[in-house]
């Protein structure tokens, strides 16, 4: 969809939000907290949480970190002046509230308040017990103060800064204490975070199930050189053999062959380029399948992971 920037607003230290409102005027599709949106910039596309209340109508705001050690999508964004025409997806959500919780916590680290802030406008709405702790380096960081000040937010909504010392920050096993089949937590943010979160939760006994997560950071390549040699693909359809030298994705080498799949990302984060495994056996290197469906090594990313035998047999 073609839209055009609106306003760029300074929310935060190094955070900007960006409103963005449909080139023709037409109507931009519903969306429910959680969603994210796909933003061509400067010949990068990167994924965005959308940050405003779903019941807003006629505009989409996105939250965006200046990054200067990022690959360059986020200091391309920043770079932008109101009146600038964009190209965006539609909506997608791999990240939904659970409409049956009988209660939810929310987790955010830093920028990954975007996705959650959202959320929590929607819980108000919807008349549902929430609470929500809020993780910076400082409180020049913490982005949306304004609108978590307001009623229904504000007595539900625990601020936690670094810079505050070791008191100050938060207590993931006192938060995370008491799992019910009922509740519900969801974290993002950076990944040592979220990592901490689901560890906590994992200690206190928490079902899998209820414990939600979604990474803005890439993941990493595995530390053993010898686990990134090389393997082959075979693609179901046509018994078609693609070879996979080290050092080149699985996405890159089908693309050398004139195979294409849809990427968004390509850091494993999006879900979209999500590819059955017929068989052999991945070697997941993204943050997006849950622990359970990567054991069941029935799909694989194939924008950054790998294979653990020598050929792999996708449905393509």
């Amino acid at each position: 969809m073609k839209v055009t920037l609106l306003r760029k607003i300074s929310v935060a230290t190094d955070i900007c939000v960006f409103e963005l409102a449909s080139a023709d005027g037409s109507p931009l599709p519903a969306f429910a907290a959680g969603a994210h949106i796909d933003v061509h910039v400067d010949g990068f596309v990167r994924q965005y949480s959308l940050c405003n209340r779903p019941s807003d109508k006629g505009v989409y705001r996105i939250g965006v970190l200046r990054d200067p050690v990022s690959r360059g999508g986020s200091v391309a964004m920043h770079a932008l002046d109101a009146g600038t025409s964009l190209e965006i997806s539609s909506p997608k959500n791999h990240f939904p509230l659970d409409e049956q919780a009988t209660h939810t916590i929310l987790l955010a680290g830093g920028i990954g308040i975007t996705p959650l802030i959202a959320m929590a406008e929607q819980l108000r709405e919807q008349g549902r017990p929430f609470e929500l702790h809020y993780c910076t380096r400082d409180p020049q960081r913490a982005a949306f103060r304004e609108r978590l000040a307001e009623a229904g937010l504000a007595e539900r909504t625990h601020f936690y800064f670094d810079s505050e010392g070791a008191d100050a920050r938060i207590d993931l096993a006192r938060v995370l204490r008491a799992p019910q089949d009922g509740k519900h937590a969801y974290v993002c943010g950076p990944a040592g975070f979220i990592d901490a979160v689901l560890a906590a939760a994992a200690g206190a006994g928490w079902p899998a199930q209820n414990v939600h997560r979604e990474y803005f950071g890439a993941a990493q390549p595995g530390a053993n050189a010898d686990a990134n040699g090389a393997f082959q693909v075979t693609l179901a359809s046509c018994q078609r053999v693609i070879d996979v030298p080290a050092g080149m994705t699985i996405v890159e080498a089908l693309r050398a062959g004139g195979v294409e799949v849809p990427v968004s990302c390509e850091q494993g984060v999006c879900g979209t380029c999500i590819t059955r495994v017929l068989s052999g056996e991945p070697d997941h290197r993204d943050l997006y399948l849950t622990d359970e469906e990567r054991a069941a090594n029935d799909q694989l990313l194939p924008c950054c992971s790998r294979s653990r035998s020598p050929m792999l047999v996708l449905d393509l």
